[in-house]
Formats: structure tokens, sequence, C-alpha cells
């Protein structure tokens, strides 16, 4: 049987990986896939030292690996939202089936692409996209298919695992342990995306649609980076018994489902409480497995292209069988997807860390303790510290049994306007995972 013929579009990081991948494992690919996968053009801008291409053709127009006739599948490997999505379409157009490992491009335009796909009878596969080289998205939508998820919660961002590791690890501020990951190559020299949560919020929007059965929304997806965190709050989860990781959690309620990224309060003893440095660890709950945990590298070259070429692998599996009775894209099939809606996060509901800078009076813990209840917020712990010596405030931290976010954004405007609070309150949320 003839070999399939793949354009790889992009030959950075990732792209130069799955070349390696691909040419060394070619025996062993071929065997688990029935037949050859030969690489037969590669476009890329600028030559990559790390990866010998030896006389596979390479082109400088992304585009023109879309319109070959001789290919069978497109890698994109660009990344981007632009012409990232131009390249996939116009190869869906021609008939090619299509593997990427754009998150952001299948979070924001992945219900276009995969209608497009539909009606041209290609696949296109994704596992790259989220979790590097951890096969989240084939056991969510294959290996756990016969159970309601419940939800699903993770470390999906190395470079904020990293951070808050070595704030954790070494006391260090986030300032400082920002440096180092650009330093080392973990963080970009602009890290918005990373540390704002928005590169774990297209991940997240990805698995809560494959979870859920609904259709991508990452425009609905709730943002909060970890910029603010102080060393301070570090040490007091610690002494509480929790670690701080920047947590993406999708779950499904009666209400609808909430989609939200930001720091959160994890007891130590969970397994992904002990996730650490770059490496990513997703925890999905369902009615008949229980809770799972995929732990794993999240990023880098080999391990996200493993994924890359696995989804390649599965491809050439499925290309010769029926569109219909393929694995659909989101896991449910297209007309049956749900319209629950994703909750805003003033209907959200978790539990909460609060550390109040309160003066040194008598009373303020009982003030404190009535603005709570009378918003129907139960206290599960307090730890009042020694007042301060340069300011003479005194910290009290609390922790709360679960309520809406929006009860515990009126609770902390009630608490700040007390005469005996200084500054903000720092709110964090809670989730034991249970």
């Amino acid at each position: 049987m003839k070999p399939v013929k793949v354009g790889i579009c992009g030959l950075g990081t990732v792209g130069s990986g799955t070349f390696n991948v691909l040419k060394r494992n070619a025996e062993e690919i071929a065997r688990r896939a029935g037949r050859g996968i030969e690489v037969a053009q590669i476009a890329q801008r600028r030559p990559n030292p790390q990866c010998d291409t030896g006389s596979t053709p390479i082109t400088a127009e992304v585009l023109a690996v879309a319109d070959n006739p001789e290919i069978d599948v497109v890698v994109e490997l660009i990344g981007g939202y632009t012409l990232a999505r131009e390249l996939v379409l116009r190869a869906i157009a021609n008939g090619k089936h299509v593997v990427t490992a754009n998150k952001a491009l299948i979070a924001v335009h992945g219900n276009e692409i995969f209608a497009k796909a539909r009606e041209q009878g290609v696949i296109v596969a994704f596992e790259a996209s989220v979790a590097g080289g951890i096969p989240v998205i084939k056991a969510l939508r294959e290996g756990l298919a016969a159970n309601r998820i419940n939800w699903v919660a993770g470390i999906i961002n190395g470079t904020g695992n990293f951070i808050l590791s070595e704030m954790r690890e070494k006391g260090r501020t986030f300032p400082d342990v920002l440096a180092e990951a650009q330093a080392l190559g973990y963080a970009e020299a602009d890290p918005t995306f990373d540390v704002e949560g928005i590169d774990a919020a297209h991940k997240l929007t990805i698995l809560a649609s494959i979870a859920f059965g609904i259709p991508l929304q990452f425009d609905k997806a709730y943002t909060e980076g970890i910029t603010r965190l102080t060393t301070a709050d570090v040490g007091y989860a610690e002494a509480l018994g929790y670690r701080i990781k920047h947590l993406g959690v999708a779950r499904s309620t009666d209400q609808g489902i909430e989609l939200r990224v930001h720091p959160t309060l994890i007891p130590a003893d969970r397994l992904i409480a002990n996730v650490n440095g770059v490496m990513n660890a997703v925890m999905v709950n369902g009615d008949a497995v229980g809770s799972t945990l995929f732990y794993g590298a999240g990023a880098g070259q080999e391990p996200t292209a493993s994924a890359v070429v696995a989804d390649l692998v599965d491809v050439v599996r499925a290309m010769t069988s029926d569109p219909e009775n393929r694995v659909p894209h989101l896991a449910f099939q297209p007309d049956a997807l749900s319209d629950h809606p994703v909750l805003p996060i003033e209907a959200c509901e978790s539990a909460y860390y609060l550390r109040i800078q309160a003066k040194d009076h008598p009373g303020v813990l009982a003030q404190v303790a009535s603005i709570l209840s009378a918003r129907g917020i139960n206290i599960e712990s307090i730890m009042q510290k020694e007042a301060e010596e340069h300011d003479g405030l005194v910290p009290m931290i609390l922790l709360t049994h679960r309520v809406t976010e929006r009860h515990m954004v009126e609770a902390i405007t009630a608490l700040e306007a007390l005469d005996d609070v200084v500054g903000d309150v720092v709110r964090l949320r809670v989730e034991h995972l249970n």
C-alpha cells in the first residue's frame, strides 16, 4: 500500500520534533498505521539547524502545501489565528485531512473548522493542542465515553506552574521567578497568555466541549492571572495545608457549565497539588469511573510531537473509513451537542480563601464574621497572625465553605468598607476536588 503523504507547515520546535520522530520511528509508525507516513513537503520561513530535512521539498509559501495535490494530510504547526485558519480551511476545502497543535485556533475557530470538515468528509485531529504529550483528549473522547463527566480540573500551563512551584519551594517573588522563566525559555518576552490564564483558557475550552458535549465557547471562559500572587499568600496556604495552583476548572451543574481559570488552593494531599515545575496534569471525574488523573509533559519538542504523530497515525487508520462512522471531533454527534449555557463567573460556586489586613482593635473578627454570616457564608477555619511590625496591621486568614461568587463579592465589598479593614481583601478560590 502506498504511503500517506504529509505536508508539515512550520518547522519550529514542534515541527522539527514531528519530522524527527516520523523519521526516527518510521518503521514502528508504519506497523501501527498499516502503511508508511512520508513527509512530502515542508513549509518554513527560515531553516532550523535542529532538523536535517535532507531532500524533502521545502517552500516558503504555507498555502502551497494546502494546494499541493500530492499531499494527503496537512500538519499545521505555525500557530496563531489568522494564517493558520486560512491554511486549515484551504486544506479542508481541497479535501485534505488536518492535524494541528494550535489550541487558540481550535478554541476560537473550531466550530467553523469542524463544520467545514464534516461537509468535506475529512478529519481534523488536535490532540497536541492540549497538555502536550498527555493523551487527555483521546481519553475524554473515547476512553471515558461511557461516563457522564462531572468535572474537569487541570494544571494546563507549564509556565504558570513553574512560577508557582518556585514561589512555594524557595519563597521567591513573582517578578523574580518570571524573569528566570523567560531566561530559560519557559515564558515568552510577552508572557501575558501564560500568566493571565489565556493559554489555559484556550485548552480548558476544548476540554469542556469534549467533556460536556457543548459547542466551543472561548469567549465565555473566565480568566484570572497569577501576577498579583504574593509569597505571603503562598506561605499562608501552605500553613493551612493547601497548595496554590493556576487551575482550569470546568464543571457541569444543573444551572449550566462553569468554565474558569484562576489561582486556586488545593489540599496538599491531592496528587494534582504535587505536580510541580513545568509539568501538566488533568483530573477528570466521571459518574462511573470516579476520578482519574492524567500527568506528563505539557509542552516541549518531542512530547508535543508525540501527540502530533499519534494524531497522524489515527488519521491514516481512519481516512478510508465512512465519515459517518468516525469518532466525532467533539466526542458527541454534531447534531446532539447541548445548549446547556456557560455560566458567568458570578453564578459559579466555590469555597474561598480570604486574607484581611485589619487594625489591631477588639471586635474586628466579630464584625467580619457578622458580614459573612449575613450573606450565608460559613467559615471553615480562621488563622490570625501577630500584628506586623512595619504597619501594626493584623493579617486575618479565613477559609469559607462553598458559596456563589456573587455573594462573596458582596461580602468583600462590605468588608472593605469597615473602618478597621485596611486595603483590599485578598480573595482566592478553593477547590477540594473530591
